[in-house]
């Protein structure tokens, strides 16, 4: 994963940063929101509402941003969000997941579908790519938080599945900072955060993610499937992006030569 940062400092370059921060924090002011209408607005209460305000520290959202956020969703104000998981190819025959939260079904498939034929990929059908990936708990604090065999040792035993170090903090806008990533599984995701959130505090980031199983090396590619990348996250219903297009070294140098 250490690809990852390498490419954030190239987004950085391009001055997409304060784009993706503001994006970022809209998305989680909606995740929020939507927490809080389906399970009420007590975080102790409510484990779904609970990580995504952890997740909107981790990421420095303001604390007012995040009440607002919870008040919203209690009240039942503003509009009504659905889930929406879109899966389709980009170039090279690289697998994309897509997932939005939307007002409007129709609005949201029309432009992930037209991000997608723009950019050199189809969608597919529901299950067209999943397969390929595992859903996954992935929690991240940073490395000064504690050493790596301390590290290890507390996250294996609150649960977890595995821990990578100094893999890169998807902090889009900033330096990426060196991490410790901690596995899990889907349904532990919850009780391994609050375990190791006990012993250090709130985490940087406490997600649901899809873990592409295998990478696909095709650097020649790797021009073309960031393109998709970045027109699919640009899309205001879009929370997250997923593929597994391996970020290899020399995808980087292809990259980096692209943004010269």
């Amino acid at each position: 994963m250490a690809g990852h940062s390498k490419w954030a400092n190239i987004q950085h370059r391009k001055g997409r940063q304060d784009k993706l921060r503001s994006k970022l924090f809209s998305k989680l002011a909606k995740d929020i929101a939507i927490a809080s209408k389906m399970g009420g607005p007590d975080p102790d209460m409510n484990p779904r509402l609970r990580l995504a305000i952890a997740n909107a520290k981790g990421q420095s959202m303001p604390k007012d941003n995040i009440q607002r956020a919870v008040d919203k969703g209690a009240g039942g104000e503003g509009d009504d969000y659905e889930e929406i998981r879109y899966e389709g190819f980009g170039p090279a025959g690289i697998g994309f997941i897509v997932e939005a939260s939307t007002d409007n079904k129709n609005r949201a498939a029309m432009e992930v579908r037209t991000a997608f034929s723009k950019n050199g990929g189809n969608l597919g059908e529901t299950g067209s790519v999943a397969f390929m990936f595992d859903q996954v708990g992935k929690i991240e604090y940073p490395l000064a938080t504690a050493d790596e065999d301390a590290v290890m040792e507390a996250a294996i035993e609150a649960g977890a599945d595995d821990v990578e170090h100094d893999a890169a903090a998807e902090d889009q806008w900033d330096e990426y900072e060196p991490v410790h990533t901690i596995w899990t599984q889907r349904d532990d995701l919850g009780e391994v955060a609050a375990a190791l959130e006990a012993k250090w505090g709130e985490a940087k980031s406490v997600n649901l993610v899809w873990k592409a199983q295998n990478e696909i090396d095709n650097p020649d590619q790797a021009a073309a499937v960031m393109r998709l990348n970045d027109a699919l996250e640009d899309l205001d219903d879009v929370s997250t992006v997923f593929h597994n297009f391996e970020m290899s070294e020399a995808a980087m140098a292809t990259l980096e030569s692209d943004g010269d």
